[in-house]
């Protein structure tokens, strides 16, 4: 039997979603429902403060308890499969704790939250995110850091910046972060592109398009490739920094997810490279809240205030309220506990995923196999494209991503698939797999005019 504060919950929801109660009502005191239902106040108390989490209401000091907003029938999870977005799985963002650090942060900074702050980004934030990288290898210190937008502001300034060894041109992995070829395509840059796989890049064609092909700087995502779930040993990390130093070239290292990976060992190219040779860029969007917009990129000394001066013709400085709550959140230990629950919930999708995929998918397909992170990466057999499985998946409510986007045109590819564990339940990977199994499998037949007799019909299954 549900206990008395449970009770409690479910009757307001209930009434929520009857439409007795809706945005702005006032709800009952709560010594009129412990007489109502014979309880003491603080079940009532407690009633409340669940509710108050879970955000259907909010409490108004020597006034009482109202509702948040209308109602909202939850989702029916069932009917999707989701391994299409790439946001933080929703059911372990921290919320609440990081509302704690926001009022907190507004209590603690009050105006200066509110007008121009620092251009490099809140001193007292950049203090922390130094502690901070220091797990992750990354010695640096907060004159070096700057604190901007999203990653994606970092990248997009450093693609149009002019660099110390005056080249012009960019390097980047096949394929690779969309968002990136984006920017580079919108500022016209001449780029390169070298290619991956799961066995890494062809080094000596690497050292090739350093010394033949004015490279500015070399973009490489290290741990967890997007879209591949690539990883470089630590051996090739150090190669490709030598590499860079003896053809001066710059390395861009975006390291988003590197706080999962589960070998304490590895190391982010930065360390291997004292003088100043790696850009590091460490987002918080796919690891903590999206919505914050807040990353930080550790430069070399004499870029930054080159970096700033291009960063002002973007915005003035990235929000000072976002900052100042996640220098609480950081200093407090919070993160900290968050990252230790993500690491553990995203290492154990994946390894759910890679199970399934090589228990049921067809034997001509490949697919990379990440020890963690977010993306798994499917070739199709060839005369199967991303668009035609897309097309057929999404009519079952179960949702993948054409990787055709993530390739320059002179490598291009049509038959890769992106799959991404962040946001789809654990309990539908492998029936989201088993159906994308029957799709493959059924185009494959229909283009080698094969019976497809001895197949599962995809529509019933």
């Amino acid at each position: 039997m549900s206990s008395k504060y449970k009770q409690i919950m479910e009757e307001i929801k209930g009434q929520l979603a009857n439409g007795i109660l809706h945005a702005g009502s006032k709800l009952p005191s709560v010594r009129q429902l412990a007489v109502h239902f014979s309880c003491s106040k603080n079940t009532v108390i407690r009633a409340y403060t669940e509710l108050e989490k879970e955000h259907f209401i909010y409490a108004v000091p020597k006034s009482g308890y109202y509702v948040v907003h209308e109602f909202q029938h939850s989702k029916h999870d069932n009917e999707m499969i989701d391994f299409y977005s790439a946001g933080p799985d929703i059911n372990v963002l921290p919320y609440i704790e990081f509302q704690h650090c926001m009022n907190q942060a507004i209590e603690q900074y009050k105006e200066e939250l509110f007008t121009y702050s620092d251009q490099q980004g809140l001193y007292s934030l950049r203090v922390q995110l130094v502690k901070y990288l220091q797990s992750l290898q990354v010695f640096t210190q907060p004159e070096k850091l700057v604190v901007v937008s999203g990653s994606q502001q970092a990248l997009n300034l450093l693609v149009s910046l002019p660099f110390p060894n005056g080249k012009n041109n960019i390097l980047i992995e096949q394929p690779s972060y969309f968002g990136f070829i984006e920017s580079a395509n919108v500022h016209q840059v001449t780029t390169f592109g070298i290619e991956l796989s799961m066995e890494g890049i062809d080094l000596g064609r690497l050292e090739y398009i350093f010394r033949n092909n004015d490279i500015k700087f070399f973009y490489v995502i290290p741990r967890f490739h997007n879209p591949l779930g690539h990883s470089y040993t630590n051996s090739e990390k150090k190669k490709i920094v030598e590499l860079a130093e003896k053809y001066d070239v710059y390395i861009v290292e975006d390291d988003f997810l590197g706080d999962l990976d589960p070998n304490d060992k590895s190391d982010p190219m930065f360390s291997y490279a004292p003088s100043g040779r790696v850009i590091y860029i460490k987002s918080f969007s796919k690891i903590f809240l999206p919505g914050l917009r807040i990353a930080t990129a550790v430069l070399p000394k004499q870029m930054v205030d080159n970096f700033l001066r291009f960063k002002f013709t973007s915005d003035f400085n990235s929000s000072a309220l976002s900052q100042g709550a996640l220098e609480i959140y950081l200093k407090s230990g919070m993160f900290n506990s968050h990252l230790k629950k993500i690491k553990e919930l995203y290492h154990s999708k994946m390894q759910i995923l890679q199970e399934a995929c090589e228990l049921l998918l067809p034997a001509n397909t490949h697919f990379s196999k990440p020890t963690s992170g977010f993306y798994l990466s499917i070739y199709l057999p060839e005369k199967v494209t991303a668009k035609q499985v897309v097309h057929m998946l999404n009519e079952q409510h179960i949702y993948v991503d054409d990787a055709s986007r993530m390739f320059l045109p002179a490598y291009k590819k049509e038959n890769l698939i992106r799959l991404c564990i962040s946001q789809v339940n654990e309990s539908q990977i492998k029936l989201g797999i088993e159906q994308l199994a029957h799709c493959i499998a059924l185009i494959d037949s229909r283009k080698n005019h094969l019976p497809p007799n001895h197949l599962l019909s995809f529509q019933n299954s």
